[in-house]
């Protein structure tokens, strides 16, 4: 298991060594820096001294090296734009960020393992059969279309809930939360909707084909000859095998709606990382653009890592091969 683990991390690293590679060659490539840090009036001498202090004159795998040591401190300098440190401005967003996809994420895994196992058990009834209908709406439209069609529905035309931003928070020391709000609790409704909307329909329809698959397998022909229930079978024996792969898709699914809450935010007005990410872009705030590759780069590489343990947690046939290999 030690080993295992070991292997898993060394993996991470590395690959968080290239994403930081591309994170720092932005700053070499994407235009002069110090364009964007002094004034019209600034003498050469004044910016050549700056260039000198800033390392910039330094060779290139000394800038990468330093570079990344302060990647590993939380640095990654300040904001062209605004002018403040850029792991403030990361920080002050994270938690509208996370709470958001949390939340979708968690809506996404419920329902989708819920009506999946519906949809498996009961794929002659009618209600199935609406259920698989309606969840090609969240695989065929795009995401900014399914939020303003929310939008036009419940808080123009209904007027049930607001179309924008995050509503009323409350500060926990440095996290900040909506949901000890009404507003905020309302204001995340069609937001988590809108962005767990497609993870839903996707991790439905893979538990509906796997647990197809394994209700057709010799075990479970096995387990109905020895007068196991039907609950036991399709709970006990069924889901557990389907939940293998659903892991990972599931895992992988929260990464990517960290990753592309992006336009969820834009839509919506969402204070949150991909939010600052968009007018990072719009105005090339190189320092903040490369901290939030690093960041996602980050949550991509830790959930897989979470994956990973999980796997070996839950199929014991990867302990049964490891103990077998060091036999």
């Amino acid at each position: 298991m030690l080993a295992y683990i070991l292997r898993r991390l060394v993996q991470a690293a590395a690959v968080m060594l290239a994403v930081a590679l591309v994170s720092f060659m932005l700053f070499r490539f994407v235009g002069d820096p110090l364009v964007n840090m002094v004034g019209q009036e600034t003498s050469l001498e004044d910016i050549a001294e700056l260039r000198d202090r800033l390392g910039l004159n330094d060779p290139i795998f000394v800038q990468f090296a330093d570079f990344v040591w302060r990647a590993l401190q939380g640095d990654f300098g300040i904001s062209y734009r605004l002018q403040l440190p850029v792991s403030e401005l990361i920080l002050s967003r994270l938690p509208a960020t996370l709470e958001l996809a949390l939340i979708s994420g968690a809506l996404a895994f419920v329902f989708g393992v819920g009506f999946g196992v519906y949809t498996a058990l009961n794929r002659r009834g009618w209600v199935s059969n609406t259920i698989m209908t309606v969840s090609l709406i969240g695989v065929s439209l795009p995401t900014f279309l399914i939020g303003v069609l929310l939008i036009w529905v419940f808080a123009v035309e209904l007027q049930w809930l607001p179309s924008f931003g995050r509503g009323d928070v409350v500060d926990l020391g440095w996290w900040s939360t909506g949901l000890l709000s009404t507003s905020g609790r309302a204001s995340l409704i069609l937001p988590a909707i809108t962005l767990g909307l497609y993870q839903m329909t996707l991790i439905m329809r893979l538990v509906r084909a796997q647990m197809l698959e394994v209700l057709r397998a010799d075990f479970i022909k096995f387990a109905k000859a020895r007068g196991l229930t039907n609950r036991a079978i399709n709970f006990g024996h069924a889901l557990k095998n389907t939940l293998v792969p659903v892991i990972t898709i599931t895992g992988l699914q929260l990464g990517s709606i960290i990753a592309f809450a992006i336009i969820t935010e834009t839509v919506f007005q969402w204070p949150g990382v991909g939010a600052l990410f968009i007018n990072s872009v719009q105005t090339v705030d190189v320092p903040v653009m490369a901290a939030y590759l690093v960041l996602i780069a980050l949550v991509f590489v830790v959930i897989n890592l979470i994956v990973d343990l999980l796997y070996y947690v839950v199929d014991p046939r990867l302990r049964v091969d490891r103990a077998a290999a060091a036999s």
